[in-house]
């Protein structure tokens, strides 16, 4: 018997990376998982044809920076699964540049995908979330929208946005039995952190007590925390998975 049995879990960002390991713990512990992608259909596919033995799961390819298509999104998801338990807001994207080169344009994109994104996904699964009298919604912020860093503005804005968002709907929403909370990881292997040079990584590496990298699997496990039953009297919070980076 799973942790999830019975809920159904929407997760967008699924097809790599961070989100491809909560949806692969999702699966795991019993969860009907959707989960979305912009532009690798491929990678998609494949873990859906991976993973359906195992469970119930779909995708979609979709836009969570577009209002629009939030919406549509959440109401085909409530036509074949009529209720939403959990959404994971885990779509993101960097475009890094000192402040003095940072286009209006990478300012923008970058607030769209990560910080709009939570807004759209949010106000359309509030009203189901109401009318099935609960849920719990997990933001997925960084180490880096609390304590900043060079070269990130416009992703540090979006992430420490995401924190301050996340208490408000806690507040808004808590006498529903709704629950949202904020986890920010640290330094994280992915397909993306693969690409730093060594030397950088060896820098980084010098500042976590935990002298490694944290996993996909440690921050899905943080969300099956959030997500389940173990974790129903804690919303409005801040976990940071970081290896006491931000300690």
């Amino acid at each position: 018997m799973g942790l999830l049995d019975g809920k159904v879990a929407l997760i967008t960002g699924g097809s790599r990376g961070i989100g491809e390991a909560i949806v692969r713990k999702f699966v795991e512990e019993g969860a009907s998982v959707i989960f979305t992608y912009q532009s690798s259909s491929e990678k998609a596919e494949k873990l859906v044809e991976e993973l359906s033995p195992k469970g119930t799961i779909k995708t979609y390819q979709s836009d969570a920076g577009s209002f629009t298509a939030a919406e549509a999104l959440i109401k085909k998801v409530l036509e074949e699964f009529q209720k939403i338990d959990i959404l994971i807001n885990n779509a993101g994207i960097t475009k890094d540049n000192l402040m003095l080169r940072m286009s209006e344009e990478q300012w923008d994109d970058i607030m769209a995908v990560n910080l709009k994104s939570v807004f759209n996904m949010t106000k359309h699964v509030l009203r189901p979330m109401l009318k099935n009298r609960g849920g719990s919604i997990i933001n997925m912020g960084s180490v880096v929208g609390v304590f900043g860093n060079a070269g990130q503005a416009n992703y540090a804005a979006s992430k420490a946005g995401i924190i301050g968002f996340s208490k408000s709907i806690a507040k808004e929403v808590g006498s529903r039995n709704i629950r949202c909370n904020t986890i920010t990881p640290g330094f994280i292997a992915t397909e993306m952190t693969d690409k730093l040079p060594e030397e950088t990584k060896e820098k980084f590496l010098t500042g976590i007590p935990l002298k490694r990298w944290g996993t996909g699997e440690e921050v899905a496990q943080t969300c099956l925390f959030l997500g389940s039953d173990l974790s129903k009297y804690v919303t409005g919070q801040v976990i940071s998975v970081c290896g006491g980076l931000n300690c």
